[in-house]
């Protein structure tokens, strides 16, 4: 009887040496709170693995049900079906411990803390311990918009392969993310950035480095001038908030905006900026400070410039 050979389909395609390597298939996230989780869901939904690494499995968890929470309320409007969450979900993986983000095409710092000098060493160390573990070529990058990748870089062996890349994840249906390159950034690896942002279907506005870009410098500035209007009885809050939503087709006011950022940030920003430039236009007004101390947050907190519900849906 003769011999029946079987062949493989494997045999007809590209050996594993000749096939192409996608240029992102895997991308780290260090810190997943809010904005880590909304960037964790933006590249899943792109069909990229995420790994986020966080600092005990309580928070791990934690990050989870907040992601499947964010997708049902998808579900419910209609967004997405409950198949694509399953795969967006898989796709997803926490971990505690840097040495989880091996072979990761970038990485992308989202830490939250609370002072400038701690914002700095903090990630600093964030991007040491990330270098430990990645290859040469791997990109690091940091979410923040108020302090410059040049500093956050400067102790590192490969400086050359790190950017800001500064996603809007508190403005609804934002189509843009902030590419910064530092002192030290090679053309390559904003190259690679900018490809990624259209991979994840955005637009990238190239900025020179500067802390607060342009979107955190644009946006405290017209929360401080919203403030000051307020206070000299110009126009009530609500009303301001209209004249920006209906006059100027803003999906939010400066106010619903700020509340929904988070005004303990929003102060983090303005001090900052005011650290930095010395100029009045971004010395935190006395309502925002006054708010901030009264553990007032906005939506977060259920109460800010205005209250809300336990869904986030504006009350009052």
């Amino acid at each position: 009887m003769a011999e029946i050979l079987v062949e493989r389909i494997e045999e007809y395609g590209l050996s594993k040496k000749d096939r192409p390597k996608t240029l992102f298939s895997k991308v780290g996230i260090v810190g997943c709170g809010s904005v880590g989780q909304s960037i964790a869901l933006m590249i899943s939904q792109k069909e990229l693995e995420v790994i986020f690494i966080e600092l005990s499995e309580e928070k791990i968890s934690h990050a989870l049900v907040m992601m499947e929470k964010e997708l049902d309320h998808m579900i419910e409007h209609w967004g997405m079906t409950p198949g694509e969450k399953r795969s967006i979900l898989s796709r997803i993986k926490g971990y505690i411990g840097y040495e989880h983000l091996k072979g990761c095409d970038l990485v992308i710092e989202t830490i939250k803390s609370k002072t400038r000098e701690q914002r700095v060493i903090c990630r600093k160390e964030v991007f040491k311990n990330i270098e430990k573990y990645v290859a040469p070529d791997t990109i690091i990058a940091t979410n923040s918009s108020t302090i410059v990748i040049t500093e956050l870089s400067s102790e590192l062996e490969h400086k050359e392969r790190c950017v800001s890349l500064h996603f809007l994840t508190s403005i609804p249906g934002s189509k843009m993310i902030e590419v910064v390159r530092g002192l030290y950034t090679s053309d390559e690896a904003f190259e690679k950035v900018n490809i990624f942002v259209k991979m994840l279907g955005k637009t990238s506005i190239s900025v020179e480095e500067s802390p607060g870009l342009i979107s955190v410098r644009m946006f405290v500035s017209i929360i401080n001038e919203a403030c000051d209007i307020m206070m000299e009885g110009v126009g009530s809050k609500q009303d301001i908030d209209t004249t920006m939503r209906i006059g100027f087709g803003l999906p939010l006011g400066p106010f619903e905006l700020a509340d929904k950022v988070g005004l303990d940030k929003v102060l983090r920003y303005m001090e900052n900026l005011y650290s930095e430039f010395g100029d009045k236009k971004f010395k935190s007004s006395p309502v925002i400070k006054k708010l901030v101390r009264a553990h007032q947050y906005g939506r977060a907190t259920g109460k800010g410039f205005y209250d809300y519900d336990e869904s986030g849906r504006k009350i009052s």
